[in-house]
């Protein structure tokens, strides 16, 4: 089988597709281009790839792919509609990110939460060697222990994530953006219950029809002057411009992001203008990508592509 990777470089460079090899043909090419993909693929048998959409326009020429592997958990960019009707399967990885990500989460809650960019550059300024004192409180900052932290979105990653918390002593509530789901070992309440009680609240939801612009200027205001928005889901869930707003007028006390609604990104995001770190951190959707979680993402992709050349369902999903 002719295995073809279309984006080879969104998995890093130092992780090696050496060892796919004794499964078939490998091809690699390191991004995505628009205006080749199609030609890139019409012989492949198998299709790696992550953000590029898997649709009637890339696929119609393509009669040989019997296999769509995504390095991701999210399908959304999967026109099942074509690709069960063509018959093609798809496989995603599951749970490979989940530390990962709840590591970054913490990340970017104690840089803004602790203000330490702020008492970083205050040491490497040489304002300390200036100092009167052995300690320094200008900028405020609390404690974990005994805050509320609400979840939106309690899946594998949110329920790490509350376990994670409740570790540090904070109290966790949640908000269910399905409705269907359920979990009697943390507290569930509406949106606007956690928005209004939560002194943090982070994003572990997907993206679909009722997490789109979820987070707008509206439920901005319900939320504490002192608390911190965390997005780890995906960009669009939150309003840029609105949030841009709230970090500015201190409707908030911070956020931080690691998804955006458009990545790369753009020019005209309305977060570039807000340079003050105290406020807000931005990572490059970088949460899921630790050199473990990534090797892991790859060895998962490795074994649906085995189990699908041996007759196995293994990680498929059909929309």
């Amino acid at each position: 089988m002719k295995i073809v990777f279309m984006e080879a470089n969104t998995l890093g460079k130092d992780i090696s597709l050496e060892f796919y090899k004794e499964l078939g043909e490998v091809v690699t090419y390191p991004l995505s281009d628009p205006a080749r993909n199609a030609e890139r693929i019409h012989d492949a048998d198998i299709i790696v790839a992550n953000k590029i959409p898997m649709n009637e326009a890339l696929l119609k020429n393509a009669r040989n792919v019997k296999l769509i592997c995504l390095t991701a958990t999210g399908t959304n960019n999967v026109d099942f509609d074509y690709v069960n009707k063509r018959g093609i399967a798809v496989a995603n990885v599951k749970g490979y990110s989940t530390e990962s990500v709840v590591q970054h989460t913490f990340a970017l809650l104690f840089y803004v939460y602790e203000k330490l960019a702020y008492y970083d550059n205050f040491v490497k300024s040489e304002e300390y060697i200036r100092n009167d004192i052995f300690s320094h409180f200008t900028v405020l900052f609390r404690e974990l222990h005994g805050k509320t932290w609400g979840i939106i979105g309690l899946g594998a990653i949110g329920t790490r994530v509350a376990e994670v918390a409740e570790c540090f002593g904070c109290k966790v509530i949640w908000y269910s953006t399905s409705g269907n789901h359920e979990c009697e070992r943390f507290q569930r309440v509406s949106l606007d219950e956690l928005l209004a009680e939560s002194d943090i609240v982070s994003i572990h939801a997907p993206l679909n029809a009722a997490t789109n612009n979820l987070i707008t200027k509206e439920k901005l205001c319900k939320m504490k002057k002192e608390a911190v928005l965390l997005n780890l889901g995906r960009g669009p869930i939150v309003n840029e411009t609105d949030l841009a707003e709230a970090l500015t007028n201190g409707t908030i006390a911070g956020a931080g992001l690691d998804v955006l609604c458009a990545e790369p990104m753009r020019e005209d995001n309305p977060l570039r203008a807000i340079k003050d770190s105290t406020k807000l951190i931005i990572t490059p959707h970088i949460a899921w990508g630790t050199v473990e979680a990534r090797k892991r993402c790859v060895d998962e992709v490795f074994l649906n592509i085995k189990a699908f050349q041996n007759g196995e369902k293994r990680n498929l999903v059909t929309g």
